[in-house]
């Protein structure tokens, strides 16, 4: 009866999605306040009812009721309690079905958090909403059902997939599953804004919130995917350019220029139709990310859930919505010019280099990453881009972006002088080249000048806090004053800055790394990066459902034991799938890392890596995403224009 119930809930979802995208739209559209103000109901309904599906899901899933397709296939009874409840999501049907009740507890985000939005606004951004939730929902109900019954019921089932049965794979998806359907919170309201005919600056102020939202959550999936793969796979990097890896990077990009040009909108009323593009690019780029991954055209080992048939409904939900998203910004776009005027060197400029260039790169990764689909479709030939194309495009468009991070921040609104501002950096300049320079003792010069680059990110990130209260120019007294005054979204914009500069930091420094296969018995000693590596022994192990081969390694410097690292081989009964369990030693600045190959003539082979300053990649992208977390922590963010709402819904009234 459970999946029954589950399945009774997701039509019922569909049932209030589709009434929440006629009702408050058709409402909107004749100004009934009435009809408007069903829409928060109605997101709340459909955000219960894809609640109440997921959750039998998940209890059919612990319950290891065998008479569901999707759990027969992707559990086992011996499989532990945790990866019971992520295989909800670690398979296409549940992934498909999580990603709808995401996109239903936005919907209920909005309605519940939207009270000082104009009526109208209000109910044409829950309508469009509703109208992505709609047809995801009836994909999942026609292509992809999560409760299809299976009989006769298997006594055990096939288990997940090995590669998912991880900590960091368990929180990866939902983290970047709310960054890709967070972005269709902006979308919405860029419909919205389109249908209404009109964008303001508190049109910004109400977009920043939710872009920012959902960018912080993209920052953290997508670092948790690449620490995933760094351990996981054991492939010992920390981004290799693979196909679905830049399919996430493709959101983000576009959302970190949305982030920075709805400012603009904000402050001077200007980029509006430009912002309103990046909205819908922004989720253009979330549903084809799903559309690549899904539908088997990528080859990647994060491609765990292909299928061309559904990938054509999908295809074909996503030429609708983003289809007819682009017919109508090219109606009615010319309607939102642009108000607010300014000169080019301004902080509004800067933050328009730094949409182009950030646009530029988003156009180089996608080349990259679809020309060869293309080549083979249209051509025939078989295509690989790597990283050599990536690197020679990719870095010449990030270092402008890395330079004017420091030198925006500090420049006036509207119009200003640059030397001015450079005269302000004078002293970061000094010490990024100092640390080039010695960075250039221990790699070669491209890594150095990153390093370099770091530096600079990192302190001209505080050098606006530093301007701001005014160090060392007045009392140190009046400066801390000043310091515990400054807004959060102050310290966020900070915090966010200097995180890449971290994480740029990390990748130079892992120009440094050094790694060996080696093929060692028991008792020798491997000797790499001025450390002993000793093999002391060799044994098996049994897992929950795996039998695993362990190396314990002993890792000394000048004769002290540093740690000991036990890699595993792990085969799994069920799948008959082995895989490997990397090892790490972490200090934060520099990791130890061993990974355990075949074994040959009583020897193992081994793969060990000193992957120096590798933890700042993952550490600076978490301080990015508390940059994010801070500037939403500031109230100013927060609460938008209730005067503006209130005038809207007296003249909404007036006309009822």
């Amino acid at each position: 009866m459970i999946p029954e119930l589950g399945h009774f809930a997701l039509a019922l979802a569909i049932a209030f999605a589709l009434a929440q995208a006629v009702i408050p739209l058709w409402g909107a559209h004749r100004g009934d306040v009435r009809l408007m103000q069903a829409a928060p109901a109605l997101a709340l309904g459909q955000a219960l009812a894809l609640s109440v599906s997921f959750g039998c899901l998940i209890y059919a899933s612990v319950m290891d009721d065998f008479t569901v397709l999707n759990v027969a296939e992707n559990s086992h009874t011996l499989k532990p309690l945790l990866y019971k409840i992520t295989g909800a999501w670690g398979s296409h049907e549940g992934s498909i079905l999580f990603w709808c009740l995401i996109l239903g507890l936005c919907g209920a985000a909005v309605a519940l958090f939207s009270a000082p939005l104009p009526a109208s606004l209000r109910a044409r951004v829950l309508g469009v909403l509703a109208l992505s939730a709609f047809g995801f929902e009836l994909f999942t109900l026609i292509e992809s059902n999560p409760f299809a019954r299976i009989w006769p019921a298997p006594d055990n089932g096939r288990d997940m997939n090995p590669l998912l049965q991880d900590p960091g794979l368990a929180f990866h998806p939902p983290i970047l599953y709310s960054g890709y359907v967070g972005m269709a919170i902006p979308f919405a309201f860029a419909i919205a804004a389109l249908l209404e005919g009109r964008i303001d600056a508190a049109w910004g102020r109400w977009v920043r919130p939710w872009t920012l939202a959902a960018w912080c959550c993209l920052t953290g999936g997508i670092a948790l995917g690449s620490w995933w793969s760094y351990y996981v796979l054991g492939w010992g990097g920390f981004w290799f350019w693979d196909p679905v890896e830049n399919a996430s990077l493709l959101p983000w990009l576009t959302a970190t220029a949305l982030l920075h040009s709805a400012i603009v909108v904000e402050k001077r009323e200007a980029l509006k139709i430009w912002t309103v593009l990046l909205a819908i690019g922004a989720f253009a780029f979330s549903l084809s990310g799903t559309f690549l991954v899904r539908s088997g055209i990528l080859n990647s080992v994060h491609s765990f859930a292909n299928d061309p048939a559904r990938g054509v409904f999908i295809l074909g939900l996503l030429g609708l919505l983003i289809g007819g998203s682009l017919l109508l910004f090219a109606i009615r776009a010319p309607l939102l010019g642009a108000s607010g005027v300014f000169a080019a060197v301004s902080r509004e400029g800067a933050l328009v280099m730094n949409n182009i260039l950030l646009c530029s790169i988003t156009a180089v990764v996608l080349t990259g990453t679809m020309y060869p689909l293309f080549a083979d479709l249209l051509l025939s030939q078989k295509i690989s881009v790597g990283p050599p194309f990536y690197n020679a495009t990719v870095l010449p468009l990030a270092a402008p972006v890395f330079v004017a991070m420091a030198v925006g921040p500090l420049m006036s609104w509207k119009r200003t002088a640059l030397m001015p501002a450079l005269l302000k950096l004078w002293w970061v300049a000094l010490i990024a080249a100092i640390v080039g320079i010695v960075a250039t003792f221990g790699m070669n010069a491209l890594p150095a000048l990153f390093m370099a680059a770091a530096a600079w990110m990192i302190l001209g990130a505080f050098a606006d806090i530093i301007e701001r209260i005014r160090l060392f120019r007045i009392p140190l007294a009046s400066s801390l004053s000043r310091l515990v005054s400054l807004p959060l979204q102050a310290f966020g914009t900070t915090l966010g800055h200097a995180g890449l500069g971290v994480t740029v930091a990390g990748i130079a420094g892992m120009s440094m790394a050094v790694q060996e296969v080696v093929l060692v018995k028991p008792g020798a000693t491997v000797h790499l990066a001025g450390y002993d590596w000793t093999l002391q022994e060799l044994h098996d192990a049994a897992g929950p459902n795996y039998n695993a081969r362990v190396a314990t390694i002993a890792v000394r410097r000048d004769g002290r034991l540093i740690t000991t690292l036990a890699p595993e081989r792990r085969a799994f009964t069920t799948q008959t799938m082995t895989t490997t369990e990397a090892k790490i030693h972490t200090n934060l600045t520099r990791d130890l890392y061993a990974v355990l190959g075949e074994e040959r003539d009583g020897a193992a082979v081994l793969r060990l890596h000193d992957n120096t300053m590798a933890p700042l990649i993952w550490l600076g992208a978490l301080v990015m995403a508390a940059g994010g977390a801070c500037s939403l922590a500031d109230r100013r963010l927060r609460v938008a224009a209730p005067k503006r709402a209130a005038k809207s819904d007296a003249l909404l009234a007036g006309r009822t």
